[in-house]
């Protein structure tokens, strides 16, 4: 039996102050009413996490959501063989829509989530979080906001496995993760795109080489410079 889930143990910086809090509410979440940035102030908790710390795990039940104040978190799903798909990432002013659906209907988790960068969050508890569903007008537009904009980016993800071919979406996986990163070069294994996108790493790696001879990527030691912005998804054709 999978035990309750329980965010993992961080050997992390931890701050609680009222005053920081307040601070971080109002520069990532400037919509939040201020009787909301008090009741997050008074029942949330204030964390940084280290890169490439798991948050998540598939099969674990939630108990509390988290607010992404500054860093990057990466949501995905695993297969039985360890396998990645990369669903979406959550940057700062934005929660995780399905770790919040998980939590309200006691379920267990369908996703693996992961930092990128060292991140820091507020941790809500799932208690709080339906009360708070009829008591505050901006936390209850924050979170049909945040299930409209992941169900937007999924459908999308979903388009460019259904419809487009590989280099297609190799194109559009290079361009989340710029835009995500906020950089122009992007520190990532050929191995590590190839097990996201389901492909192999010698097909990546030529496909990246096509790219690079095309002058839109300069390609490093585990890592990828865009050079020439990624090609926007072509719409479907009937």
């Amino acid at each position: 039996m999978i035990p309750c889930f329980q965010w993992q143990h961080f050997h992390s910086k931890i701050n609680t102050t009222f005053a920081l809090m307040n601070t971080v509410l109002q520069t990532s979440y400037p919509l939040f009413e201020p009787q909301l940035a008090e009741a997050i102030e008074t029942t949330g908790e204030h964390k940084i996490i280290p890169a490439h710390e798991v948050l998540m795990r598939k099969g674990q039940y939630i108990r509390s959501t988290m607010l992404v104040v500054s860093g990057l978190i990466k949501v995905f799903r695993e297969d039985e063989e360890g396998n990645e798909f990369l669903m979406y990432y959550l940057k700062p002013g934005e929660a995780c829509a399905l770790s919040m659906v998980c939590a309200a209907k006691h379920e267990a988790s369908p996703i693996s989530a992961v930092t990128v960068t060292e991140t820091e969050i507020i941790q809500i508890p799932i208690e709080t979080m339906s009360e708070w569903m009829g008591k505050y007008k901006s936390w209850y537009q924050f979170v049909i906001e945040t299930y409209r904009s992941r169900f937007d980016e999924l459908l999308l993800t979903l388009d460019n496995v259904a419809f487009r071919s590989m280099d297609e979406r190799l194109e559009f996986y290079l361009k989340r993760a710029q835009e995500a990163t906020a950089s122009h070069t992007i520190e990532v294994s050929h191995q590590q795109i190839a097990d996201e996108l389901n492909s192999s790493r010698e097909v990546i790696s030529r496909l990246l080489k096509k790219m690079e001879q095309r002058g839109k990527v300069r390609l490093h030691r585990n890592a990828i410079e865009i050079t020439a912005a990624p090609s926007a998804p072509k719409g479907r054709t009937a």
